[in-house]
């Protein structure tokens, strides 16, 4: 295994005597690109700032770029780009002006060279004199990561970075973040899109604060054990109401489609025995998705969380 960019066990955060991180514990490789998922809630963020020196574990222990995360902070701050959820820079200022206090901020040498280099590499030259005001979420995107890597930091943390940018403005993001990666720079990305998981190296999926499954996509897939039938007809929402609520049986819909899951497979072919005489629908077996496997995972961690309260 190479280098880990991040080393952490046991990470745990409590707010107000509530726990949203609850023994995390992360191996990530440098030079890889790893997904982080999870419903909204989940503890993403609280791990995230946590990693990057802006909040201090309650609990646990470890390194971030070999530099410890409780003794550490400061040092790791230089050496990380985070990128948060929301835009974060002067909207009265121009790109090139943002762009030229974030180096200040850093105390990078000769700022004029570093900033037009940054916007060079990510496509902002011509785009240098707008308000950041008047980008469009695209162009902000784009700002943001040019802002959180101009200090070409080793280890990049994005906070749902494409969230409402359209398909082309993330495609173009993920094309920069692999090139990063091929660089050598180690990216963990929390998203809600499936598409991007599957573009990552590994990924790591969390609810209420809890890890709940670490690995590459066919891993994480394989790990769930899960067995998935399809149901495509005018009858798909019938199956759901009477498929609802039954006991470890997972349903989604997925456009004109019903998918049906669970880890026991017999039981799953007895609990839709009785719905394939619809004459409306049509069934077939099929390999689960990731998306399959997160709703399954979610599902499952919620009824433990309502069993435990």
């Amino acid at each position: 295994m190479s280098a880990l960019a991040i080393d952490v066990e046991g990470l745990t955060k409590r707010f107000s005597g509530r726990t949203v991180v609850d023994d995390v514990s992360l191996k990530v490789p440098a030079g890889e690109v790893w997904g982080f998922l999870g419903p909204n809630g989940s503890g993403k963020t609280t791990t995230i700032r946590m990693l990057c020196g802006l909040l201090k574990p309650d609990g646990g222990r470890g390194t971030c770029l070999g530099l410890d995360i409780l003794t550490e902070a400061e040092a790791i701050k230089r050496q990380v780009g985070y990128m948060t959820q929301r835009f974060s820079f002067y909207e009265d200022l121009t790109v090139e002006e943002n762009l030229d206090f974030v180096a200040r901020l850093y105390a990078l040498g000769d700022r004029r060279r570093q900033v037009r280099a940054t916007m060079d590499r990510v496509g902002l030259t011509p785009r240098r004199q707008h308000l950041a005001g008047s980008l469009s979420g695209g162009w902000k995107q784009r700002l943001a990561l040019a802002a959180c890597m101009m200090h070409e930091p080793k280890l990049l943390l994005l906070d749902e970075p494409t969230a409402g940018v359209d398909p082309q403005a993330r495609r173009e993001f993920w094309e920069e973040i692999h090139a990063l990666a091929r660089e050598g720079v180690t990216v963990l990305v929390s998203t809600h899109y499936m598409d991007e998981a599957e573009r990552c190296d590994r990924i790591a999926y969390i609810a209420f604060g809890k890890l709940l499954a670490v690995g590459t996509v066919a891993e994480v897939v394989a790990g769930a054990g899960l067995s998935t039938w399809i149901a495509t007809g005018p009858g798909r929402d019938d199956v759901a109401r009477r498929l609802a609520g039954m006991p470890g049986i997972a349903t989604a819909v997925f456009g004109p489609s019903l998918h049906v899951s669970s880890t026991d497979a017999d039981a799953l072919r007895r609990a839709i025995e009785p719905l394939r005489g619809d004459a409306r629908l049509t069934w077939r077996e099929a390999a689960p998705s990731l998306e399959d496997v997160f709703i399954h995972l979610i599902e499952t961690a919620t009824a433990a969380r309502d069993r435990a309260a």
